[in-house]
């Protein structure tokens, strides 16, 4: 029950796709800070952001900015787990979005 009365407030509020928008914004995001503070820290020999949490964000949506915020700084280009996964998250994410929005 609540979560249909939260749905449906925010169905009113927010049109659907603008939260669609709103999400895929901040899953990009939040993919490039990760991605560079991970490069950072490799860097400097300090923590690092764990493999498992870099790929789950590229699967929630954050591949492409995180593909190409590796590209551009050099971080895990020579790991094939990242260079294969990561476009292939890209195209999985492509078709979605296609069959949502259609």
């Amino acid at each position: 029950m609540l979560f249909s009365a939260i749905y449906i407030i925010i169905h009113k509020v927010i049109d659907l796709k603008e939260l669609m928008f709103l999400y895929i914004c901040v899953i990009q995001l939040i993919a490039v800070i990760i991605t560079v503070i991970d490069k950072k820290n490799s860097v400097k020999g300090k923590w690092r952001v764990r493999e498992k949490t870099l790929l789950l964000t590229a699967l929630f949506g954050g591949a492409s900015s995180m593909y190409i915020a590796m590209l551009i700084i050099r971080h895990k280009t020579k790991h094939i787990k990242f260079m294969l996964l990561l476009p292939l998250m890209i195209v999985l994410h492509t078709i979605v979005l296609y069959i949502i929005l259609k």
